[in-house]
């Protein structure tokens, strides 16, 4: 690694021992959420986003569904708005980043197992109802940023079911997008390792564009017009 990359994390290990004694302190009054969005927006521009807001988000009671590019999309989003991001219970037992996501009120849900579909769209359901908006990355997982591939309609089926609105997230990382895709195959210490080394900063857009009401919509549908949505604001 760089001596770029060193620095990035000795900095990132300082900033996080702060916001937990912060966290720490503020959980004692109920106040915790507040430091999760402000730990992930100081990790964000420390490694070199530089995330612009367009449209307006929902707000509480609402699933935000985005296209998935790189582990960067956490910190741009994370830092923007207080959600709870919806990841495969495997991450749950990373080491570091299981933990600190279990303290950010990830929702976790087993998406490899079969015939789990209705296990997951209820603990959605739950966290819908529990005052934070919930974060869905509905692609599965990162793609190479040339095209949104298809979304898995099953997790919308929490929207239907709880009456919340579907709000679509365009990512954006412009023209050259695709230099921070997440490569397939690479794990993700080497693809950490390849980010804090960049120099130059990243530029983000994030899109909030018109919710979907889902009374009016089954989840298959739902489902493919938030993809719609998304891929046109990113053409």
């Amino acid at each position: 690694m760089t001596i770029r990359a060193y620095l990035r994390l000795f900095a990132a290990a300082l900033i996080l021992a702060v916001c937990f004694i912060g966290f720490s302190i503020a959980r004692l009054v109920g106040r915790q959420n507040a430091w999760v969005p402000r730990f992930l927006r100081v990790i964000g521009h420390l490694v070199g986003l530089r995330v612009t807001i367009e449209g307006k988000p929902a707000g509480r009671d609402v699933l935000y569904v985005a296209n998935h590019i790189s582990w960067l999309d956490i910190l741009a989003i994370g830092g923007t708005a207080p959600v709870r991001f919806i990841a495969k219970d495997q991450i749950a037992h990373w080491p570091l980043v299981g933990k600190l996501a279990k303290l950010g009120g990830t929702v976790f849900v087993a998406r490899e197992r079969r015939g789990a579909t209705r296990e997951q769209a209820d603990t959605v359901v739950t966290a819908l109802g529990e005052g934070r908006p919930v974060m869905l990355f509905a692609e599965g997982g990162t793609g190479d940023g040339s095209i949104v591939r298809p979304f898995r309609a099953a997790l919308f089926a929490s929207a239907v079911e709880s009456g919340k609105p579907v709000q679509p997230v365009a990512i954006d990382y412009g023209p050259d997008r695709m230099r921070y895709a997440w490569p397939p195959g690479m794990s993700f210490a080497d693809e950490a390792r390849r980010m804090l080394n960049r120099a130059e900063p990243v530029p983000v857009t994030l899109r909030f564009l018109p919710p979907l009401d889902p009374r009016m919509l089954d989840r298959k549908t739902l489902a493919a017009r938030s993809q719609d949505a998304i891929a046109g604001a990113l053409s």
